[in-house]
């Protein structure tokens, strides 16, 4: 059977990735639960898909030697808390990381909070919430309700750090969190 519009998608936006993004986001499990916290039972399934794909993307992370953040959630799957950290010029820096997940998820995505540098860079909102709106927003759209929050790391959160870290170290703004 010829691939479907979505799948004809998905393959476009991935030729815009570098190889290794794309070898590491080709390991994570597309989701097929399309249920958010208000939706019982299809709900808890869901949060099942949420976390073998988080445990699948860690594992290929400490597999590849790129182990970078630390991540749980509270009983209902709505609220979770952890660590992220980015490696620049061999210096660890290190922040909270924490979100919600919003009533109107998967359609819509979550905002990723890095409450400590709220303020500190224009590419973040009010609250430490790192602007994901034109680059990581459309692609979720394009791909709800298969992406989840695994997806979200790798493709919002770990690219905004990349581009972030560096210019903050360069201007001192983060001195505190180098670990």
């Amino acid at each position: 059977a010829p691939p479907t519009p979505r799948v004809r998608a998905r393959a476009r936006a991935m030729e815009t990735w570098d190889s290794t993004t794309l070898a590491t986001v080709k390991k994570i499990p597309l989701l097929t639960h399309k249920a958010g916290p208000r939706d019982g039972d299809a709900w808890v399934a869901r949060l099942k898909e949420e976390y073998q794909a988080l445990i699948g993307y860690v594992t290929s992370n400490k597999a590849n030697d790129n182990d970078w953040f630390t991540i749980v959630s509270d009983k209902t799957g709505t609220k979770w808390s952890g660590k992220c950290w980015y490696v620049h010029e061999l210096i660890r820096y290190e922040f909270d990381l924490q979100f919600e997940i919003p009533i109107t998820y998967p359609a819509t995505p979550f905002e990723i909070e890095l409450p400590e540098l709220d303020g500190k860079t224009a590419k973040m909102y009010r609250g430490g919430k790192v602007c994901l709106t034109i680059h990581f927003k459309p692609l979720w759209a394009k791909n709800a309700p298969h992406f989840g929050v695994a997806h979200a790391l790798c493709l919002g959160l770990a690219p905004w750090l990349a581009a972030e870290v560096p210019s903050l170290v360069e201007r001192g703004v983060i001195d505190a969190f180098a670990k």
